[in-house]
């Protein structure tokens, strides 16, 4: 399963609501934090969430063990399934 953590605060709102836009996706909340989960891929549009940069790039709290970032750019945040194994 891929998960990413992000704070809830108002500014990360609109990231936590257009992620539950997409039907694979699911938005719950662990204490303090937005848990954004689905089974496969989790691609997050930031144009569609309205963020500024700043928020946009501070806004990942952290990733469960077995997902990972690949994407994080103006246009899009792309968490994966797949561990990144040490070199």
């Amino acid at each position: 399963m891929t998960a990413l953590y992000v704070l809830d605060v108002p500014e990360n709102t609109p990231l936590a609501k257009i992620a539950a836009a997409d039907p694979a996706v699911t938005v719950d909340r662990i204490g303090p934090y937005f848990a954004i989960t689905a089974d496969g891929p989790i691609v997050i549009d930031r144009r569609a969430t309205g963020c500024r940069h700043a928020v946009w790039y501070s806004a990942v709290a952290g990733v469960a063990r077995d997902s990972r970032i690949t994407q994080h750019d103006k246009d899009a945040l792309r968490v994966e399934p797949g561990r990144v194994e040490p070199a």
